[in-house]
């Protein structure tokens, strides 16, 4: 007998019908960049079609996001001010915490997600606290954990630590709960990996370091049996969803999550991998919403459950019913 698999593909119809990885809005969580200022929505040079927004502006881009079907966000603040220790990051009246209490207050049902990092907010652009020319640890998960307070106190549904200094996942989660935010969980970069990917989101947040870079704490992209230590860790310090990113280049290790944990797995699909994508589609080399589609999908079917990325809208719109 011979075997024919493409009776499965012959038309749309069926091909719909028998497709194992379907897209929708529930797949997806749209970062969003707020700026201090007034009337301010302003494009990312770097990112073409991604915006910088005032807080006066930003009503707007959650009233859309919202009619996507789209459940979460994920906040990036930009300061007005930076210092060599990021004081501002953890400022109760900070462009982060006014963005949550502002959407949680005319939002509530959006899930909102906070970045909790140094990198924007320290004149040096590291993500952690410099002394003698290297990060301190420690002294940096103080501060992270600060972070994360006062994006809980503002009404954060959940934090997103970034950094990858060791031991935050769990100095974030005593904090949280010796304040009585029990409830606020904990989506952790995991496997961040230090990698050249992030080029235009450094542009956006002017977070590129001053000196040196960020492989002392950021992993290796050769290494993957690391990122499993890491997300071992990461739940065993509290976290409630791990992380992976970049996505495109480390779909194994999304897959490799997948199949060891039974948690929530996050994947980041970062500056670069949208930048590539949507300048080789304005100059006409591809077609962005195939492209678009395929590299989601691929994502999704690696193991990610939770998909962060700058084409949500897009992809949100083109599969919503």
């Amino acid at each position: 007998m011979k075997h024919r698999p493409r009776r499965l593909r012959k038309n749309s119809a069926i091909r719909s019908l028998v497709m194992e990885t379907v897209l929708n809005a529930n797949d997806f969580i749209c970062p969003v960049f707020i700026i201090e200022g007034e009337n301010i929505k302003r494009e990312i040079p770097s990112m073409p079609g991604q915006f910088h927004f005032s807080l006066n502006r930003l009503e707007k881009e959650i009233n859309e996001i919202i009619s996507l079907g789209i459940k979460g966000v994920l906040l990036f603040g930009l300061p007005e001010h930076k210092d060599e220790y990021g004081g501002s990051a953890y400022a109760e009246n900070g462009a982060v915490q006014r963005a949550v209490r502002l959407i949680k207050h005319n939002y509530p049902e959006i899930l909102v997600i906070t970045d909790v990092c140094l990198c924007q907010y320290t004149s040096h652009g590291h993500c952690g606290i410099i002394e003698n020319k290297s990060i301190d640890n420690d002294k940096s998960v103080e501060v992270l954990a600060k972070v994360a307070l006062s994006h809980a106190k503002a009404g954060a549904d959940m934090v997103a630590p970034s950094d990858m200094m060791d031991g935050r996942v769990k100095a974030i989660r005593e904090i949280l709960d010796k304040n009585n935010f029990k409830k606020v969980s904990i989506m952790s970069y995991s496997a961040k990996y230090a990698s050249a990917f992030y080029g235009p989101f450094r542009g956006a947040v002017s977070s590129a370091p001053s000196f040196g870079d960020r492989k002392t704490y950021q992993m290796d992209p050769a290494n993957s049996d690391e990122a499993i230590h890491e997300a071992e860790l990461d739940l065993e310090e509290g976290a409630d969803i791990l992380m992976v990113k970049p996505a495109m280049a480390y779909m194994d290790i999304i897959y490799r999550f997948k199949q060891n944990f039974n948690v929530p797995v996050a994947a980041y699909s970062v500056s670069g991998e949208y930048s590539m994508i949507k300048t080789a589609s304005l100059a006409g080399f591809i077609d962005e919403k195939q492209v678009v589609t395929e590299t989601i999908t691929g994502i999704k079917r690696a193991g990610a459950d939770l998909i962060i990325t700058y084409f949500a809208k897009d992809v949100a719109g083109w599969f919503s019913p």
